[in-house]
């Protein structure tokens, strides 16, 4: 069961370290960081780098940071970067797009996270530079949070690769859960980062670290980065002990991803059949559950819910967000079903 009793569905990020991160972060060898020289964290970003596929990586406190260096990198101050219209950089991370890295964000539609090809193109703006802001760079989000844990298919990303190649646009990719998607379509992770330039990822999302992400990208680009990450505060001195629970997560923590994929599936398929709320379960791709109630709205029917003991975020009105991770057993999802049954039954 959850922390104390509660089913605690709010988010991946509520995951407590292991027993062996625990112990890695008690023995962690340290040095300073912002000299260079954290043995931990060097051993840190070298992995994560060789598990990406990429020459370099960098030791980030947040996601939100990793995603703001690489924008104020990749677009530049004054450039446009075209995004996903639900994208988390957009919604989720204070205007840093606009506030830090000078930029702007050109969001457009899509089927789930992707955006069609012929709205990319239509997108892409190089003349009448005085007036249109130019167009230097891409962004995807994948897995992609509003859209419930949506995954990227392999063939959508070649594309527009392809594209990005041939208009010299810089792609980035918001990975933060990048390791569900690679797990849920029995991929290495590099098969998803080999086509953009950058990436960054949690540790402390789904894959259990209390702290920290990694933004990975080639040598210059991360040699620019760590500049970038000074200006915004992020530089931190025997940061080791937090590394040192990165590299648990990334050499044990990947793996049983799957668990939570099979059983946010397991859940929804134990309430589609609940009078009042709507559950698609071919959209349950990862760890998330998105369900809609159609006779309450989310806020209330939460609410309900935390008195049972069961805690979920509301996404929008009518829509709550349930993610499954390492601390939600089969007895909570056994406890979520059955009180949401109760609370629609009233």
């Amino acid at each position: 069961m959850s922390y104390k009793g509660i089913s605690d569905f709010r988010s991946d990020t509520v995951t407590r370290p292991t027993e062996e991160m625990k112990k890695a972060m008690y023995d962690a060898e340290l040095g300073d960081d912002v000299l260079g020289d954290d043995p931990t964290v060097i051993r840190l970003q070298e992995l994560a780098a060789e598990k990406l596929g990429k020459e370099a990586a960098i030791f980030v406190p947040s996601g939100t940071m990793g995603n703001t260096i690489a924008m104020k990198l990749a677009v530049g101050e004054g450039k446009a970067v075209l995004m996903e219209e639900k994208c988390h950089i957009f919604h989720f991370e204070a205007a840093n797009i606009s506030r830090i890295a000078g930029s702007l964000p050109r969001t457009l539609s899509s089927n789930r996270g992707e955006i069609p090809i012929e709205l990319l193109k239509e997108n892409i703006y190089t003349t009448l530079r005085d007036h249109i802001p130019e167009t230097t760079a891409i962004t995807l989000e994948n897995t992609h949070n509003i859209w419930g844990g949506a995954i990227l298919s392999l063939d959508y990303l070649k594309n527009v690769s392809e594209l990005a190649k041939k208009n010299n646009l810089f792609m980035h990719l918001d990975g933060a859960r990048v390791f569900n998607a690679a797990v849920a379509q029995k991929i290495d992770v590099k098969e998803i980062t080999r086509y953009f330039d950058s990436i960054m990822f949690c540790l402390s999302k789904a894959l259990s670290a209390p702290v920290g992400s990694i933004l990975a990208g080639p040598k210059d680009f991360i040699k620019e980065a760590r500049l970038i990450r000074k200006s915004l505060g992020g530089g931190m001195r025997q940061v080791g002990m937090l590394a040192a629970a990165g590299i648990v997560a990334l050499d044990k923590m990947v793996h049983r991803l799957a668990e939570d994929h099979v059983r946010a599936k397991k859940l929804a398929e134990q309430i589609i059949d609940v009078p009042g709320i709507h559950v698609d379960l071919e959209e349950v791709e990862t760890n998330f559950v998105m369900i809609e109630t159609e006779s309450m709205e989310a806020a209330s029917f939460l609410e309900q819910l935390a008195e049972k003991k069961v805690w979920a975020l509301p996404l929008s009105r009518d829509i709550s967000r349930f993610v499954v991770h390492k601390d939600i057993d089969d007895g909570d999802i056994e406890q979520a079903a059955r009180a949401i049954k109760e609370v629609m039954s009233r």
